[in-house]
């Protein structure tokens, strides 16, 4: 019994000393009583990444248990473990030509296919891709999935999500053009949302958006949430989605017109989890939606969010900070 309790206590020792801890920031505001079933009182953002230029795409990989991200500015893809912290995973991540360019070159958005194969947003390269190397053994190798529209090269594919049905949906705003909208390599007029079917086929959704950004798909997958970063129009749309591979009954579903400028952000990356809870990112931090769309909270930040991302059990999300990357435990 004696052995027992000391083996216990060594153990517990051990643990507490290797177990790393990270300095916290921000707050949670919580604005109706719902919020503290999704997010335990006295959770806090924690820092594990620092030291990038700006950080997006976070993509949480449960079989390697280690969260992707991009550095778009860097052209590189870090992971992070809770072993080793963040790592170079792989670059170049969006930009492969020899040719000297400026602007937001990497990849951007992040997600896996149905077979599991990471799925990127080039800025550079101005494409949909795979990359062709399995996820523990990274390479830059990629294929097009698609990279125009009858002919015209897409502007910046920006964040991208697949259906149950394989189907690709992704936003192509001009941020990763040098110039942006005054680029003379921008090829289409406006900033489309579109998607791929399995055949290959582009199909364009809508081109109304000013600013496309960030991009799901809710439970049911009949109605999808667009973010427009354009400070001119900061909201989050909603389109119910036609048998035909159209959107129908546009809406504004949220807005942050009037929104305090001195905080940082705009309507940006997107997750929902698996009861409609929506984390949007948006002006100072990450804006929390039920089912319904009632605003019931706010994961408050100083620095700018681009996106967020779940860990497999929903009870954990991350998220992408400008310089930093955050991890909030939601829950034990």
């Amino acid at each position: 019994m004696k052995k027992s309790i000391l083996l216990f206590l060594i153990v517990a020792i051990v643990s507490c000393q290797t177990k790393k801890s990270y300095p916290t920031t921000g707050e949670i505001e919580r604005l109706d009583p719902s919020l503290d079933s999704i997010i335990s009182a006295g959770a806090k953002p924690e820092i594990i990444a620092d030291g990038l230029d700006w950080s997006e795409g976070p993509l949480w990989v449960e079989k390697e248990q280690m969260l992707l991200f991009s550095d778009v500015p860097q052209n590189t893809i870090y992971k992070w473990t809770e072993a080793k912290g963040k790592e170079i995973y792989l670059t170049p991540s969006g930009y492969t030509d020899t040719a000297k360019r400026g602007g937001e070159t990497g990849s951007n958005g992040l997600t896996l296919d149905n077979n599991s194969n990471l799925i990127l947003c080039q800025c550079g390269n101005r494409q949909i891709a795979r990359m062709d190397a399995p996820l523990n053994a990274p390479s830059a190798k990629f294929i097009s999935i698609a990279n125009s529209y009858f002919g015209k090269k897409f502007n910046s594919p920006n964040d991208v999500i697949y259906n149950k049905e394989g189907d690709v949906f992704f936003t192509d705003p001009p941020y990763g053009l040098e110039k942006n909208m005054e680029d003379p390599k921008k090829e289409i007029p406006f900033q489309g949302v579109y998607t791929i079917k399995k055949n290959g086929e582009v199909i364009l959704l809508t081109d109304s958006l000013t600013r496309p950004n960030g991009i799901i798909l809710l439970p049911g997958e009949k109605t999808i949430l667009i973010a427009n970063s354009d400070p001119e129009k900061p909201n989050w749309y909603a389109f119910d989605m036609n048998a035909n591979d159209s959107l129908i009954n546009g809406r504004i579903f949220y807005s942050t017109a009037g929104y305090d400028k001195s905080l940082k952000g705009l309507p940006d990356g997107m997750k929902v989890d698996k009861s409609g809870n929506i984390f949007a990112t948006g002006p100072g931090g990450v804006w929390i939606f039920n089912k319904t769309g009632k605003l019931i909270g706010k994961i408050k930040v100083p620095e700018a969010t681009s996106n967020c991302a779940f860990s497999a059990d929903e009870k954990t999300l991350y998220i992408t900070n400008d310089m930093y990357v955050l991890r909030l435990q939601m829950r034990k």
